[in-house]
């Protein structure tokens, strides 16, 4: 989480690609070896299958896991295999993918803005989705996750680029604290306006009141499919970034001098994130703080390369998240507390905890 990346060697006087493919930041991670990190990244994929295995097994039904891999090669219709089936195997798909997209969406923007504390919930990204999302429904009766998306989408573009132009106008340009402050009055502003409409229209207030927290309970495949192709896309894009974010880390004079197309970049990482951040929101909901505290962790593992640090933020992600979801079911069995609630107890104290260094030093 330290200042900008530094070279470790001096440029090569070749070509700018070898420049950039050769740039690698001074500081590392606790893997600092391209082999121990793909160890690591084993040991990470490892770990999100357990998760997984977890969030099929655990819950108001305990179901032990040798009859989870029954259910899934020998399915004998029995209660048991059902769940797992019908219930929490689409479920931990719908996290996983959650999970994933929202921890490359939070990395790519700390990248991107160079900013400890960027997030798609803190700068109001999120906020901007489900403001759409509930225009949506309210104005135009959408019901539909596949309808859900486009709107969202929307919403997350307009309102990161409003949080952007105001948290960098001025003769200062952009700093961490202005643009948290930016996405917060932003977030709250637009939250405000949700909140009035659902209390209007009892109808959109039973569509949006169990969606709102955030949560994976209930969504099964046919509500994955409708976001499956955004998330994709968005994926793509994220991880496609890293040699980019590496570059733009130097500062965006040394990317240029390096042969970045600095603005091509940026507009395809930004595209990435309004895919994955609306995409998520359409699925889930607004579930908060996965962008902020997953890409910290995977930079304290892997160090600042976004090359790696982006494919460990998705895996990351995804467990945080299955965890997150176990968690809630298992404190207040045999009801549940739903996943944005477990999150924002999470990721409130860490958020704090950045806000509090003394050293806000920009990525």
């Amino acid at each position: 989480m330290g200042g900008p990346a530094t070279v470790e060697h001096p440029l090569p006087t070749g070509s700018p690609a070898a420049g950039i493919a050769d740039t690698e930041p001074r500081r590392r991670g606790a893997l600092g070896r391209g082999w121990t990190r793909a160890a690591g990244f084993g040991v990470v994929a490892l770990a999100l299958a357990g998760a997984a295995l977890a969030s099929i097994a655990v819950g108001s039904l305990s179901i032990p896991v040798e009859e989870v891999v029954r259910a899934f090669i020998a399915f004998d219709n029995s209660d048991e295999h059902v769940v797992v089936r019908e219930l929490r195997g689409p479920r931990t798909l719908v996290a996983i993918a959650v999970g994933a997209s929202l921890g490359v969406a939070g990395a790519v923007m700390q990248g991107m803005t160079r900013n400890p504390l960027a997030d798609p919930g803190i700068l109001g990204i999120e906020a901007g989705a489900a403001l759409a999302v509930v225009c949506a429904i309210f104005l135009l009766g959408v019901s539909t996750v596949t309808g859900h998306v486009w709107f969202a989408l929307g919403g997350a573009a307009i309102a990161g680029t409003v949080v952007y132009a105001l948290g960098t106008a001025g003769r200062s340009g952009g700093t961490p604290v202005t643009l948290a402050l930016a996405g917060a009055a932003l977030a709250a502003l637009l939250s405000a306006i949700t909140s009035a409409i659902i209390v209007l229209d009892a109808q959109t207030l039973d569509e949006f009141r169990f969606w709102v927290v955030g949560s994976v309970a209930g969504r099964g495949l046919d509500v994955l499919t409708g976001a499956l192709s955004f998330l994709a896309v968005g994926l793509v894009l994220g991880l496609a970034s890293g040699r980019a974010l590496n570059a733009l880390s130097l500062g965006d004079d040394v990317a240029r001098s390096l042969g970045q197309r600095v603005a091509w970049a940026k507009a395809r990482a930004a595209a990435g994130v309004v895919l994955l951040a609306g995409g998520a929101v359409a699925v889930a909901g607004p579930v908060g703080f996965i962008g902020l505290t997953v890409p910290h962790v995977a930079r304290a593992i892997v160090g600042p390369d976004y090359r790696w640090l982006l494919p460990y933020s998705a895996l990351l992600g995804a467990i945080l998240i299955l965890v997150a979801d176990v968690v809630g079911r298992v404190v207040a069995r045999p009801a549940e507390v739903q996943v944005g609630i477990v999150m924002a107890l999470i990721g409130a104290p860490v958020f704090i905890a950045l806000v509090r260094r003394r050293r806000m030093a920009e990525l």
